[in-house]
């Protein structure tokens, strides 16, 4: 059976932007994009008081799909919070049906981003930019959601103008742009009806930027298109709401000018704790406690009980919540704690090309070095999925691979006691021990698991020191201490 789980966290906001109208699958990291009218300045959510991410994710151990779904929750915004839940199940809900007893050789695989096109004291946009692999490749789609704040209601993007006959309008001028895209695009499927006007923002300028997905009104191969329909000439179409949000992103973006995004230090040292070697492994009988997907909102709750109880962990971080939650990953570092690489947005690495596993991997690295003055070495792939492309990949770029070798199941528990018997009834001396720091039921676990195994004789460290003076090797998959790298 099947089962959904919703988590808390951050998520950190990657600028994108689209190109003469074209946008491609996915922003190079560290590029600063000309200023063209369809670019949308996205809001850093580490910036936006209280706002925490929720995660739905399927139960890939025994299923035959991937799903990894996040979206944002904001204090004060519940209309918002509903129409956002409400769209993470319908799109799991879908998936699931058109992928249920599929057999592929690639899993199916649908994952979930989101970015904030506005955050005002009058508005907050978010944009859902869903990504599908069915096995010829990735699709994507987006849909923006918009929120009053005067009035506390939510709205789809269509609630930025004012009626079906400004709607219609729109379309027209819509399809007047899209004269100049050539014969490939077909201007007639722009029609006021249906979804085709579910993603819509405003760029700096006020201009509305509207999205279409990927085939949705040419062929696949042109990837997904987008006009930027200029300010006074939809002023006029906006509803009262539509014309305050657009004044607010104007404001936004008049106090903040465009700024090229903050890099790495060029020479970062490789990561390590600062606590290593204190404790010999050859003798103590060790394990390695590791903890993925995070931060999330009960990661500090786990470096509390962790600095009380005198025990280090690994934490493989999401390069995206890394960036948006920097004083978490500080904290990993200066007490002790070893962090690690788990890509930037939780794709399957397996099913990419070697440009985006580099990419992704490299901008996680990015965020890391920029908080914390330290490069990670160890790279833990997403539901463990390792290609030969993501050996070279790894290999090239001098990182280690993290596998398991007890995974406690905790993303399908429901009480925090089952986690911590599986846990201590595993574990044996030099285990890698997967958790997730995502779930609160797992945090809750950990004071017992600790307690259990130390009275068991274990001593808590970070996965290198597992190998002590032989260390570990670039390129190399790693699943126990008591296993020879392979």
């Amino acid at each position: 059976m099947h089962k959904l789980r919703f988590f808390s966290g951050i998520a950190l906001l990657a600028l994108s932007a689209t190109a003469c109208g074209l946008a491609a699958g996915s922003p190079e990291r560290d590029v600063v994009v000309p200023a063209e009218p369809t670019m949308i300045d996205f809001v850093d959510p580490a910036a936006v008081a209280g706002l925490s991410i929720r995660t739905l994710t399927d139960d890939h151990y025994a299923g035959s799909r991937y799903v990894h779904i996040s979206y944002p929750e904001f204090q004060n915004a519940p209309a918002l919070n509903r129409a956002l839940r409400a769209e993470a199940e319908r799109k799991w809900r879908d998936f699931r049906g058109r992928t249920e007893g599929r057999a592929a050789y690639q899993r199916p695989e649908l994952n979930v981003e989101w970015q904030l096109a506005a955050a005002s004291p009058q508005a907050i946009a978010v944009r859902l930019r869903t990504g599908e692999f069915q096995g010829a490749g990735w699709g994507y789609a987006t849909r923006t959601y918009w929120f009053d704040r005067r009035d506390g209601k939510a709205t789809e993007s269509a609630g930025l103008l004012d009626g079906e006959h400004a709607l219609r309008q729109l379309a027209q001028l819509v399809r007047e742009q899209l004269k100049e895209r050539g014969s490939q695009v077909e201007r007639e499927e722009v029609t006021a009806g249906g979804d085709r006007f579910d993603s819509m923002a405003f760029n700096r300028n006020g201009d509305l930027v509207v999205e279409f997905d990927d085939c949705q009104i040419g062929p696949c191969s042109l990837g997904r298109l987008a006009v930027a329909v200029p300010a006074d000439r939809v002023r006029l179409l906006l509803s009262e709401f539509g014309r305050r949000a657009q004044d607010s992103v104007r404001e936004a973006a008049r106090r903040a000018p465009i700024r090229r995004p903050e890099t790495a230090p060029a020479e970062s040292p490789q990561a390590v704790s600062n606590r290593a070697g204190t404790v010999d492994c050859a003798k103590a009988k060790c394990v390695a406690l590791t903890f993925d997907d995070g931060p999330g909102p009960y990661t500090g709750k786990l470096l509390d009980i962790l600095r009380k109880d005198r025990a280090r962990a690994t934490f493989f971080v999401v390069g995206s919540n890394a960036a948006a939650q920097p004083e978490l990953v500080k904290r990993m570092s200066a007490e002790g704690h070893l962090v690690g690489n788990h890509t930037w947005d939780h794709k399957d690495l397996s099913k990419q090309a070697t440009s985006r596993i580099a990419d992704s991997l490299g901008r996680t690295e990015d965020a890391v070095s920029t908080t914390i003055g330290q490069r990670p070495a160890l790279v833990r792939t997403p539901y463990g999925a390792v290609s030969q492309a993501v050996r070279d990949v790894v290999t090239e770029l001098g990182l280690v691979l993290v596998d398991w070798d007890i995974d406690v199941k905790d993303l399908l528990a429901d009480k925090a006691g089952d986690i911590a018997d599986l846990a201590v009834r595993k574990a044996h001396p030099g285990a890698i021990i997967l958790m997730h720091d995502i779930h609160r039921e797992t945090v809750d676990a950990v004071p017992d698991i600790l307690k259990r195994l130390r009275g068991k004789g274990y001593t808590f460290v970070t996965v290198p020191e597992l190998y002590g003076s032989a260390g570990m090797q670039a390129g190399h998959l790693y699943r126990s201490g008591e296993r020879a790298a392979g």
